[in-house]
């Protein structure tokens, strides 16, 4: 069985955490309907539900395994939720952020690829 996953923070290629999708069938670039806000949480992005932007991030299919790992990292259910979201591919998880939204700035154009961020910062 496997899933498709869109990802768009640290797990994108040529980010610190890509190395977690190794093995995944990269799909392809998609960007979601403007429905969201990417929000800076230091060393990674979070996407939060109720916004206007659209969100840029490249879809993978994952076997259960890896998305049991992606859970891992995205510390779902506790700091993320997953939803599906429709691509050109077919359903897609997208992990948005649960935690604390106060003061957290907006990532604006929602790319997280395309503003200034910290250095490299890997959980793994």
């Amino acid at each position: 069985m496997s899933d498709r996953v869109f990802v768009y923070g640290t797990l994108r290629r040529g980010e610190v955490n890509h190395h977690l999708m190794s093995g995944a069938a990269y799909c392809g670039v998609h960007v979601t309907l403007p429905r969201y806000r990417m929000i800076h949480l230091g060393a990674y992005p979070g996407v939060v539900e109720g916004g206007n932007t659209a969100i840029v991030g490249e879809i993978f299919r994952v076997n259960g395994q890896q998305l049991v790992q992606l859970d891992r990292l995205e510390d779902y259910p506790r700091l993320y939720n997953r939803k599906l979201i429709p691509t050109p591919w077919g359903s897609a998880w997208i992990y948005t952020y649960r935690g604390v939204r106060n003061g957290r700035p907006v990532i604006p154009g929602g790319d997280w690829l395309g503003q200034q961020r910290p250095g490299p910062f890997s959980l793994y």
